[in-house]
């Protein structure tokens, strides 16, 4: 089950459909997320709060662990960010939510990129999600 929720101005938010195709896409079993959309004010507040970082960021992710054999989460995208960097590395807006949303799943079922062995896999497992979701390369420059 997946929840949208956009409490940003943002009118560029894509429909629940659309991100739930891009979910069922990147999670290995049934789970539960929400997805919330929210402003500047909210993306800091909580990226300082649960990471000590004092500027809104693209997207957190909070992993609740498994109940009943459903992986459970929320994923939170900051639309303002995601306009601006859509616009600063010339990507489609929609193609930049395809792939938050893909990374953050990956992030709520154990993936992480701290590592550089573990960035590798988890950049290539995106590229064949967001590539059979019919979306280019986010890593390239000319993505």
């Amino acid at each position: 089950m997946l929840a949208l929720q956009n409490v940003s101005r943002s009118r560029s938010v894509p429909a629940l459909r659309t991100v739930r195709r891009w979910a069922q896409a990147a999670l290995r079993s049934p789970a539960v997320v929400t997805v919330r959309v929210v402003g500047a004010s909210e993306g800091q507040k909580l990226n300082h709060t649960y990471r000590g970082r004092d500027y809104a960021t693209n997207v957190l992710s909070f992993a609740y662990g498994e109940k009943d054999g459903l992986l459970r989460g929320d994923l939170i995208l900051c639309a303002p960010v995601l306009d601006r960097e859509a616009r600063e590395q010339g990507k489609r807006l929609i193609a930049h939510y395809a792939h938050l949303v893909v990374h953050g799943l990956l992030h709520l079922q154990g993936e992480d990129h701290e590592a550089e062995s573990d960035a590798q896999r988890m950049e290539a497992r995106e590229r064949r999600i967001l590539k059979r979701l019919g979306y280019t390369d986010p890593y390239r420059s000319d993505a």
